[in-house]
């Protein structure tokens, strides 16, 4: 296997995305090569160094033969602003698109696959929870190494309202029976959740990893790509 810092090649779902974009700049600045997954007609959404690969994420079949040869696929691919009125879009976009990714990235030799999932389990969004669930247990099934983030609530630009919630998360944290939940449950920025998956590709699992909301904020990043 190649050194932890070393240059890998990355094919990514959901390149054009909130957390996407981010994502692509920082993996490009750090030396890695990238494909992302577009539709028709949206390459120009995708930040610059990386090569579009346009295709249906619903459908596997439209750009497996274009995933190789990159050694980690990032699968990011989901509705944006998740609620509970989405339920259906749940299944129908992010389990349906982690379903057609699978098998995509056995059949195309990929050696690593990182998940952004979320925090579970969990008291409200069950429906949310219960496909990024399902989804984990289709990668575990494939055999696939893999690594799955399990943010709860990203903080970021126009998503900053929750900085409110801050006070009931210390509270949490300092009694013994909300302590796990509220560490479990906490919430983190879109930088941590950049730099822990750049974190995921330069130390790829053997087997499953799994990176929780304090392992999110303690990710680090050795040297350069």
């Amino acid at each position: 296997m190649p050194a932890t810092n070393s240059a890998r090649g990355v094919f990514l779902t959901g390149g054009s995305g909130y957390i996407g974009r981010r994502l692509i700049r920082a993996l490009v600045q750090r030396g890695h090569p990238v494909r992302a997954l577009v539709r028709t007609g949206s390459e120009r959404k995708l930040p610059a160094g990386a090569e579009a690969i346009t295709g249906d994420a619903l459908h596997g079949v439209s750009y497996a033969g274009q995933i190789a040869p990159a050694y980690s696929f990032i699968h990011l691919v989901g509705v944006a602003h998740p609620g509970p009125a989405k339920a259906e879009q749940f299944r129908t976009i992010d389990l349906a698109s982690v379903k057609a990714a699978v098998p995509a990235a056995v059949t195309a030799g990929i050696q690593h696959f990182i998940y952004l999932s979320v925090a579970q389990p969990a008291p409200v969004m069950r429906a949310y929870v219960e496909t990024r669930a399902e989804g984990e247990a289709l990668i575990r099934e494939s055999g696939l190494n893999a690594t799955f983030l399990r943010p709860w609530y990203v903080l970021g630009p126009g998503h900053w309202w929750p900085l409110l919630l801050l006070p009931g998360y210390w509270i949490g944290e300092l009694l013994p029976a909300t302590r796990e939940s509220a560490r479990r449950l906490g919430l983190v920025t879109i930088r941590q959740v950049v730099r822990a998956l750049v974190h995921a590709v330069e130390q790829p699992a053997l087997g499953v990893k799994v990176l929780d909301v304090p392992k999110i904020r303690q990710a680090q990043l050795i040297g350069r790509g």
